[in-house]
């Protein structure tokens, strides 16, 4: 497994036909609770993640900052994760024109670009009446990394109320962001049934009984499930429900969202590990399930039922809340911290969990141990795990993990494991009609735009109305023909219709092409766009974002029959 930046393609892209929305009644195995892929090659999801196929030539230059990556090589074996030439050298060595070569994309070929992964779902009404508190959602991904390391998800409840949102970013590769991906929404859907539902599902399951899913996806054909793994998935997610039911047997009443979120995401990552020491005889399975534990993921899932809205955050993903004032501006309301060294109780935290002596070990230059920039995280294993279980996993797994210098590398003062938690800080919100919209984007968003802005753009998106404030020009030298431009640019945008017709999209739009004005630069955006994969990373990372819109009618009638 390469925790350098930009691995190497090795399969080649094969995209998915639609899948199935799970609404109607299934037989009871494995296939009930987990899709399969059509049309796609395991290799294309988990192949290209993270495997170096030339043991001391798995990066391609330039260097790319430590500060630009989720993980930092350690000096032991980084000499494989750096180009031999310097950046100077290798631009040099390879200019082939004595003069700049100028290429723009055309503006038919950014949309294209841009609109590839985007997704839209909009909540069905009933009897022309919308019950639920979504009107419904706008999702998109941008790559950086190749292949890309974020994953989205999104699903309906059916066996419950409510709906899961959520986005997850991958670090060392996106085996585990995948696994993640697919696996955690029915670990909160099971966590929240009832027991009577859970007694219902065991015993269909035990006599091979059809019955109805829990969960309807809503899903982009290029989020795909694994078809290999879908059987040992089920597996571990039914020895989680059976314990459930014998650990509430005869107990009844209202379910606790907020724990059960909490139990949901430690019993995923726990099964994660636990597949990973177990193995499986299978040879492909088995070093599947070792690269989602020594990959990791950060995760921020949103539930909504109703006026009642958690998000469960694990790592440095956000929420961010969009609020529509009086006077028709936006504010933005922080609906998850990020769990990094930014954040001081996090960093307390750590320490407080782990002996006197490490208080300057533990933290180091902003990383865990050194090396990790999220202070939590599924997988990961190789901050989980004592020094000697991970040898004899490592021993005992196949000779392409056992060979590579990641899973043999121990981190730097590793004493008094685990120095690292999946388990989510959970926030509850009531919603009210002024809240419109909610984010959830990786860091790959945050790290280029503000929340302030992200949400006003977001929201006069969606308001098709733009709140009139000075032009601020941040001290530059403004020419006359440049301001008249961005006045120009303005009376453009309030008079005609906006070309993005996916609130995500027109997000990225923003992100990857502002320019010093807070205006979309064509240029800039199609320079970006243009870069080679193995420059993109040193510019920006992997973005991907769920734009949630409520229905403030139904907010507001639920807040009236209180």
């Amino acid at each position: 497994m390469c925790v350098c930046p930009g691995p190497r393609r090795i399969g080649t892209p094969v995209r998915s036909s639609s899948l199935p929305l799970f609404s109607d009644a299934m037989p009871a195995p494995a296939q009930l609770f987990f899709p399969l892929i059509r049309n796609c090659e395991l290799s294309r999801i988990y192949g290209t993640a993270c495997y170096c196929h030339h043991k001391h030539l798995c990066c391609s230059p330039p260097y790319i900052p430590p500060s630009r990556l989720r993980y930092t090589p350690h000096p032991a074996y980084a000499t494989f994760c750096r180009p031999k030439e310097s950046w100077w050298q290798y631009t040099q060595g390879r200019r082939y024109a004595s003069t700049p070569q100028k290429f723009y994309l055309t503006p038919p070929q950014v949309n294209s670009i841009l609109k590839a992964n985007e997704y839209s779902f909009k909540v069905p009404e009933f009897d022309g009446k919308n019950v639920s508190s979504v009107l419904g959602f706008d999702s998109n991904q941008l790559p950086a990394n190749a292949p890309i390391e974020d994953r989205r998800s999104a699903a309906t409840c059916l066996q419950t109320r409510g709906m899961l949102l959520g986005v997850f970013d991958g670090h060392a590769g996106c085996a585990c962001s995948q696994a993640v991906s697919e696996r955690l929404f029915y670990y909160i859907a099971v966590s929240l049934l009832p027991h009577e539902t859970l007694l219902e599902i065991e015993n269909a399951v035990e006599s091979g009984r059809a019955l109805l899913p829990i969960l309807q996806w809503h899903k982009h054909p290029n989020d795909y499930f694994s078809k290999e793994a879908s059987k040992l998935y089920f597996n571990s997610l039914r020895t989680y429900w059976q314990e459930l039911i014998d650990l509430n047997a005869g107990e009844s009443g209202d379910i606790n969202v907020k724990e059960a979120l909490v139990n949901a995401f430690k019993r995923l990552d726990n099964d994660i590990s636990l597949e990973a020491q177990v193995g499986d005889p299978n040879s492909f399975l088995n070093y599947l399930v070792l690269r989602v534990a020594f990959s990791g993921a950060t995760a921020c899932v949103a539930h909504v039922d109703g006026v009642d809205l958690h998000v469960a955050n694990t790592g440095d993903s956000r929420a961010m809340l969009g609020v529509q004032e009086e006077d028709g501006s936006w504010s933005a309301v922080t609906l998850s911290n990020d769990h990094n060294a930014q954040n001081e109780r996090e960093v307390e935290r750590l320490k407080l969990e782990h002996p006197k002596n490490e208080a300057k070990s533990v933290v180091k230059q902003d990383r865990l141990l050194g090396l990790l920039m999220p202070f939590r995280a599924f997988g990961d294993v190789k901050f989980k795990w004592s020094i000697d279980l991970q040898k004899r996993v490592i021993e005992s797994g196949p000779d392409q993990l056992n060979d590579n210098e990641y899973t043999k590398f121990i981190p730097p003062n590793y004493y008094t494991p685990p120095y690292l938690t999946a388990e989510p800080e959970v926030i509850y919100h009531r919603l009210r009609p002024q809240d419109k919209f909610l984010v959830l984007a990786t860091d790959g968003l945050w790290e280029t735009m503000h929340r302030q802005d992200v949400v006003r753009i977001v929201g006069e998106y969606l308001t098709g109305m733009h709140h009139q404030q000075p032009i601020a020009v941040g001290g530059y030298k403004v020419t006359l023909g440049q301001m008249h431009g961005l006045l120009t640019e303005r009376r453009a945008k309030m008079s005609s219709v906006f070309e993005d017709q996916n609130a995500a999209t027109h997000l990225i739009r923003h992100a990857v092409g502002n320019n010093e004005f807070g205006t979309v630069d064509h240029e800039r955006l199609s320079k970006m766009l243009s870069l080679p994969e193995e420059l993109a990373r040193m510019y920006r990372d992997d973005i991907t974002i769920i734009v949630v819109q409520f229905n403030s009618h139904v907010v507001g009638a639920y807040q009236n029959q209180e």
